[in-house]
């Protein structure tokens, strides 16, 4: 089993913390980039969305073109960031420098004020691709959703800690895949 991972394009706003809160719809350059991502690419059955905007209304549009079914997946929403939402990550370096910092060197023990705590962030996306492997197998999917989530998904599939998450970078219209076979599952690419 194939599943691949798309993060949303750039919102309108620009680059700043969303979490599950700010709800901004993909920019005209989002747009751009998300269908310029899957050009020539058609090896999915179905698609899965997270439940916010920048992700659902490319998800609907492609399942639309491709007349293949959509189903949106609250589990897949990113983690709330708390009060670090709406902000960019400039005004935090600025105003919350070593809240920032610690954040990035031990995200478990960091958590933002009002944050979903990374584990338990960890431990949702988990379960959410466990289900997706219960109830669609021997599919080929395509998750829209977010720069979290998809940290998340190669941390469940290669079996890093939560602590790891954020050393990966994920960029807007990156898709990355993982596979899913006999109990394993490994990372076959990421930010295609």
């Amino acid at each position: 089993m194939l599943i691949d991972f798309i993060r949303h394009g750039e919102p309108q706003g620009g680059s700043r913390y969303r979490g599950h809160s700010i709800d901004d719809p993909l920019s005209e350059k989002g747009w751009d980039q998300m269908h310029t991502a899957v050009v020539g690419i058609h090896p999915w059955t179905h698609i899965i969305s997270s439940p916010l905007l920048r992700c659902r209304a490319f998800a609907e549009a492609l399942a639309a073109k491709q007349g293949m079914a959509c189903s949106i997946e609250p589990a897949f929403k990113e983690i709330g960031f708390g009060e670090w939402e709406g902000k960019t990550k400039q005004q935090l370096q600025a105003e919350r420098a070593t809240e920032f910092e610690n954040f990035y060197l031990d995200p478990v023990r960091n958590t933002p004020a009002g944050a979903e705590p990374v584990t338990e962030f960890l431990a949702r996306i988990a379960q959410a691709i466990a289900a997706l492997r219960r109830d669609h197998p021997q599919q080929n999917l395509l998750v829209v959703a977010h720069a979290g989530v998809i940290r998340a998904a190669i941390a469940t599939a290669i079996g890093a800690d939560a602590a790891s998450m954020y050393r990966i970078q994920v960029r807007n219209a990156g898709i990355t895949r993982l596979e899913f076979s006999a109990g394993q599952s490994s990372l076959v690419f990421h930010n295609n």
